[in-house]
């Protein structure tokens, strides 16, 4: 019921179209079959008095005698009207099970951009991908399923009221067997709800360890190991394995035991008709026929509450993912929008994610204006958790940053960001054009910026001598460029929106000799236009430096500085 509730509180108008157009086609095959009840109970008598009531004021107000062609037109009309609302409430049903997925995609994936690093550093991409792929889609399923037990239950209700003009008694007393057989049945659908929730859950995990696991074949398979990965994958397949066969015992349980059931209620009921009831025998027919068709109508109802128990463990699932990436959401910052004219200074910055287990501690750091900045140090000295506080995504637990003397903290974030080129350590390259890899298909980036970016960056050499220039397939990942061809790529586009600070995280391990010292060549050259800091164990790096910083056990020193005295004095913070 609280999948039910969520869906008319988000979608109101839409719902409410569903359920009048089912109504209402309730209604038009409900009158249909009330005029077809004088034809096939008492077809020898027919006349004003053998028609129900509803159906004898309709024709009373249309002025229409109560003859067989009257009725049969009657049947046919009712069955027309019903066949189109029908399809007007199956269509906004289509709808709405493609918009509910589409909302659930989407809003999980704005609240994954909009969240704080610290929390989305954390999540598995396999399960990420799943929950937008496949969860939502068996979540979206579980409307469709909701709202086709919300039609079985109005027709039932409405072959009820027909059969209750021809015996009230015996109408009630067959609804009432019937809902006591369902409700008798109740434990399969909650085992079908469990295995839901087991299935959802190993889905996520099978895809966050297939994922993974992918992403790692190939040292997997230089050491021969792949086998460790195959085994994972057969223990959670094999645990899903079991899960989904608990689900179809749970729906194949359902239906086996229903049909023999509602069959001898309908039986039961005939029998005791014909041997003790009073009515003619043409009545009794009409009678077992409406009473069927209500029990086979819950039995259905009864199948789609199960199906849909089952799929909404989707629904909450991706549900509770969105809830908890949006609880996580970066905060927005200050207004203050950002400039870069002297310096950015690091003051007393220390960062920890346990109270116990600093990272950093009491940090302090200069980066002037148009200068090489270097930052080296062993492995897990806290080297990319500082840049990550430089850049904003991540806030100091002591201690301040500062932009031209302003506080980072001060300053609006988004803006901040939007004057930083980051080049990471693992080059991404989409299985498109050069350009395309260079403007990430910004609209606003036009073929002069993405020249000048390959220019700045040193690549438009050997982009010129592709046969598309700018414009040439790079193959998957980049497969067509070599190492240094890639990352000048990732460079240029770190440069295209001519950011005031280009950010470098080991943008040189992967290279050899020369091209890093060609790389090195074009960094010191654009100095000239952007601020550079570049995290790097590489010596040449260190020496093509203006400025040099050590990280080691949370602590920082300068190695060298060649500015000092102006950047001190610019990186002054203001009173």
């Amino acid at each position: 019921m609280r999948f039910l509730a969520y869906i008319v509180r988000t979608y109101p108008r839409r719902t409410a179209i569903v359920l009048v157009s089912l109504w209402a086609a309730a209604l038009a095959e409900g009158f249909s079959l009330s005029s077809m009840l004088p034809i096939v109970s008492t077809l020898p008598q027919l006349g004003a008095d053998a028609l129900p009531e509803p159906v004898a004021r309709v024709l009373n107000l249309l002025q229409l005698h109560a003859s067989l062609p009257v009725l049969l037109g009657c049947v046919m009309l009712g069955m027309l009207i019903k066949s189109a609302l029908a399809l007007l409430a199956n269509r906004y049903v289509g709808h709405t099970v493609a918009r509910l997925a589409t909302d659930l995609r989407l809003g999980l994936i704005r609240a994954l951009i909009h969240a704080r690093w610290s929390y989305t550093v954390h999540q598995s991409l396999g399960a990420l991908s799943n929950a937008v792929s496949s969860e939502s889609m068996r979540a979206s399923n579980a409307y469709l399923y909701a709202s086709t037990a919300a039609m079985l239950t109005i027709q039932a209700m409405v072959y009820a009221a027909v059969a209750a003009m021809v015996s009230w008694q015996a109408a009630l007393a067959c609804l009432g067997a019937g809902l006591l057989v369902l409700l008798s049945l109740g434990s399969l659908v909650r085992m079908a709800k469990r295995a839901g929730r087991r299935q959802t859950r190993l889905f996520r995990q099978l895809a966050a360890r297939l994922a993974d696991g992918l992403l790692s074949i190939k040292p997997l398979k230089a050491m021969g190991q792949e086998d460790l990965l195959d085994r994972a994958l057969e223990h959670e397949t094999l645990s899903l394995n079991r899960a989904v066969r608990r689900e179809v015992t749970s729906k194949q349980a359902l239906k086996a035991i229903q049909e023999p059931l509602m069959a001898s209620l309908v039986a039961c009921g005939f029998f005791l008709a014909i041997r003790y009831a009073s009515m003619p025998r043409e009545q009794i027919f009409v009678l077992a026929f409406l009473l069927a068709r209500v029990l086979a109508q819950l039995t259905k109802v009864q199948q789609e509450l199960q199906n849909m128990t089952h799929a909404q463990s989707a629904f909450w699932a991706i549900h509770d993912l969105t809830a908890e990436a949006e609880q996580a959401a970066e905060t927005p910052g200050g207004r203050e929008p950002p400039t870069l004219t002297k310096a950015i200074a690091v003051e007393k910055v220390s960062f920890s994610y346990e109270p116990d287990k600093p990272i950093l501690r009491g940090v302090n750091m200069v980066i002037p204006v148009h200068t090489f900045t270097a930052l080296v140090g062993p492995s897990g000295s806290g080297k990319t958790t500082l840049v990550d506080m430089i850049i904003g995504l991540l806030t100091p637990t002591a201690g301040c940053i500062l932009l031209d003397r302003v506080p980072l903290a001060e300053i609006d974030q988004r803006a901040w960001r939007h004057s930083i080129g980051y080049v990471p350590q693992d080059t991404f390259l989409l299985h498109d054009t050069i350009a395309i890899n260079v403007s990430l298909g910004d609209p606003a980036c036009t073929e002069q910026d993405i020249r000048w970016a390959l220019e700045a960056a040193g690549a438009w050499e050997f982009v010129t001598a592709m046969p598309q220039g700018m414009h040439t397939l790079v193959g998957e990942r980049g497969a067509t460029l070599s190492g240094g061809q890639r990352q000048r790529v990732a460079i240029a586009r770190a440069l295209v929106r001519r950011p005031a600070l280009l950010v470098l995280d080991e943008a040189t391990s992967n290279l050899d000799e020369a091209s890093e010292q060609a790389l090195c060549v074009t960094l010191v050259r654009l100095k000239e236009t952007v601020t550079i800091l570049a995290i790097s164990h590489r010596p040449a790096i260190v020496e093509a430096a203006d400025c040099a910083y050590r990280l080691e056990g949370g602590v920082c020193s300068a190695l060298f500085d060649r500015r000092w005295p102006l950047a001190v004095s610019q990186g002054k913070r203001r009173d």
